[in-house]
């Protein structure tokens, strides 16, 4: 027998083994400096759905995406002197995408909620939303409660996944609710007939009503819901989310957001998925 074994029986040897096994293991999993990652990389991915006007839409002749949140992106990796890229995702699987570190965070109009923050990491908030609703304009003054909604003959027609299918199934159980999986297909077969209500978010309520003269938002300044957009990043990712911050808090300050709004949301509002 040596020395070592002498001075450290078999037992003794196995749990340290195993506490260096376990730390070896904890270090493996630990996730990168994300700034760090995303300044070597040279280039900052964001998540985003591409459906949500005036948002972050991607125009599928052209494949770029305009709105609110892609103009931020774009000031974002500008700010952080590196090269954006766009990385698809849906309503579904966007905080499954996240976690699965997919991209360094998603920026497409979302919700802060207490679940998200509690699975990842979110931003501050950088612009308000609500829920509301979206109906034909000669149903304007039938559809100004949940009450009026929430009725066995009224449909009501959301995307999958996302807060406002979740809005609906909680507060409208008695109307009939039809799942469609294409978001901004949604306000014009609510024009059609299709369907008679569409809750979604003032800010994309807006932006519909002011294209379309079919369709009105008649709580457009007397939302259901008050809430924050804000940025979703992946656990462990709190230095990226300083970074994102003080970026906010900087853009703020300069009035950045304020033009931002001026240019994409000219008719009225912030919203949310």
């Amino acid at each position: 027998m040596s020395s070592a074994e002498m001075r450290f029986p078999a037992a003794v040897r196995c749990i340290l083994l195993f506490l260096v096994l376990l730390t070896a293991g904890c270090t493996a999993t630990q996730p990168p400096d994300a700034l760090a990652a995303v300044r070597a990389r040279g280039v900052l991915r964001v998540g985003t759905t591409g459906d949500y006007r005036p948002m972050s839409c991607r125009e599928p002749a052209t494949g770029k995406y305009w709105g609110f949140d892609a103009a931020l992106a774009e000031n974002l990796a500008r700010d952080l002197g590196v090269k954006l890229e766009y990385v698809p995702t849906t309503w579904p699987t966007l905080m499954r995408d996240t976690l699965d570190r997919k991209f360094d965070l998603a920026l497409c109009g979302i919700t802060i909620t207490p679940v998200r923050k509690k699975l990842a990491l979110m931003s501050d908030g950088y612009l308000e939303n609500g829920k509301t609703v979206l109906c034909r304009a000669g149903d304007a003054k039938k559809y100004t409660s949940l009450d009026a909604i929430n009725r066995p003959e009224v449909r009501v027609m959301e995307n999958p996944g996302g807060l406002n299918e979740k809005f609906a199934r909680e507060n409208l159980p008695r109307a009939v609710l039809i799942i469609h999986p294409v978001n901004e297909e949604i306000p014009g077969l609510i024009a059609e007939g299709r369907a008679d209500v569409m809750i979604t978010e003032i800010v994309e309520a807006s932006y519909y009503v002011s294209r379309d003269r079919r369709l009105a938002a008649p709580l457009q300044d007397a939302p259901f819901t008050h809430g924050q957009i804000g940025a979703l990043l992946p656990p462990g990712s709190e230095s990226l989310l300083d970074h994102v911050n003080d970026f906010i808090r900087r853009e703020r300050k300069s009035g950045h957001l304020e033009i931002l709004k001026k240019i994409n949301l000219r008719h009225g509002g912030g919203g949310v998925k």
